[in-house]
């Protein structure tokens, strides 16, 4: 479906160039008339978290996770700054008490910053995504290293691998932990960044990898059973490696749970995003590119997806190509939401809508759209979900709002945190 207005008066609205805090008041003007994802989302709300298009902080990768407790689900989510292109600052955390509405000061997390190596070379971590597992009472965090040389993104990266860190029920962070995987199909990387993940009934997790030896330009993607203690993370079994040799092949896997099944959402660079699915997070079908219900291939460009799971459905988060961003840089605004055939994998076309739109001119003056490509989905509460992300304008000094969208749900969500 379209945006139900005019190609004209879309690019009038969207040339404006103002932020997004000034467009809720028309947002929310909005957002009762959206069409419905098949009868379940009622609304979509969209807020400014952390301002800073116009100085401060530009917060990047914010991905929030919820925390059962006696008054209700506390937030919490992993961010950092970003100072220029996939330069970030240490990882920080900030919570909120009440469903969002409020958030506490970022604080780093300790040994989550830059470990100076020497002859202007560091090391550091991003593209954390905490988790809450429930049997140890404990939130996960996981991300993976990253080096810089001189300030900036070293090239070629040395061997890379996965880092994680926990807190306690306490409140206190752990000291970081590489996750061991010696097999030599990871021997120069294996990471997990970016990535939903999914806690099972006996408290182990499945993690979803992307990995590629030396030698090899491309990498691959599976999913590995992993064991966890509230300590430490360890690799008890590896899934059916799914393999697309364009450019640097599979990258930032996500997975989702739904009725016994499991699913996979998988970045790619060959203009496309893939699926796939299991019934035990293992074995994996073979991927196919996303399509809508009519069979017609997204037009995608190397940028993640996740999932937004509600117990009556399965709903997509993505970028796609459209008219009003032909010249945005790999399409990375708007973000959409769309709902899962889950028989056909494909999208439902009619149920597409914006979670987060385009702001700007994404034809004439795209330098000045705020990129958002990197962004994070939680269910929130059984009335809502939400979609996070940090907006960056690299033309204008690498500003940026951190922005929320709540997608309000018609039905509850059974699988929420109550």
């Amino acid at each position: 479906m379209g945006f139900g207005s005019s190609p004209i008066a879309r690019r009038s609205f969207l040339g404006s160039g103002v932020g997004l805090a000034s467009l809720l008041a028309s947002a929310r003007s909005t957002a009762s008339p959206l069409p419905r994802v098949d009868g379940l989302v009622s609304e979509i709300d969209r807020e400014v978290i952390f301002p800073g298009r116009r100085g401060g902080t530009t917060w990047f990768h914010p991905r929030p996770c919820m925390i059962p407790g006696p008054e209700g689900p506390t937030a919490l989510m992993t961010l950092q700054s970003i100072g220029g292109s996939d330069v970030f600052g240490p990882v920080h955390w900030t919570t909120s008490a009440d469903l969002g509405r409020s958030w506490s000061v970022p604080g780093p997390i300790p040994g989550l910053g830059r470990v100076n190596l020497g002859e202007g070379r560091e090391m550091g971590v991003c593209d954390v995504v905490p988790e809450y597992h429930p049997p140890t009472g404990t939130v996960l965090a996981v991300g993976h290293n990253v080096y810089y040389e001189d300030g900036v993104l070293a090239r070629p990266q040395e061997a890379r691998w996965p880092v994680s860190t926990v807190r306690s029920g306490d409140g206190r962070w752990s000291e970081p932990r590489r996750l061991e995987w010696d097999d030599p199909r990871g021997s120069a990387i294996y990471t997990c960044g970016c990535s939903q993940r999914i806690v099972l009934d006996d408290g182990d997790i499945l993690l979803p990898l992307s990995f590629g030896p030396e030698g090899r330009t491309h990498r691959s993607v599976t999913s590995a059973r992993c064991s966890f203690d509230g300590a430490e993370l360890r690799i008890r079994a590896v899934g059916t490696e799914l393999i697309n040799a364009g450019g640097r092949g599979l990258l930032e896997p996500s997975l989702a749970r739904l009725d016994g099944r499991v699913f996979m959402t998988i970045r790619a660079e060959d203009r496309r995003g893939y699926v796939s699915s299991s019934d035990d997070g293992l074995a994996w079908d073979p991927p196919r590119p996303w399509c809508w219900d009519d069979g017609e291939p997204l037009t995608m460009s190397t940028t993640q997806q996740h999932w937004l799971t509600h117990s009556d459905a399965l709903v997509l988060v993505y970028t796609r190509k459209a008219e009003e961003n032909v010249n945005v840089m790999r399409w990375r605004a708007p973000l959409y939401l769309a709902e899962v055939d889950r028989d056909s994998l494909q999208l439902i076309r009619d149920s597409e809508r914006v979670a987060l739109p385009l702001i700007g001119d994404g034809i004439d003056d795209a330098a000045h759209v705020a990129r958002m490509g990197n962004f994070h989905t939680v269910a929130a509460s059984p009335g809502e979900s939400w979609v996070t992300v940090g907006e960056t304008l690299p033309s204008d000094s690498w500003s940026g709002d951190t922005l929320l969208a709540r997608v309000r749900w018609a039905r509850p969500n059974r699988l929420a945190p109550s």
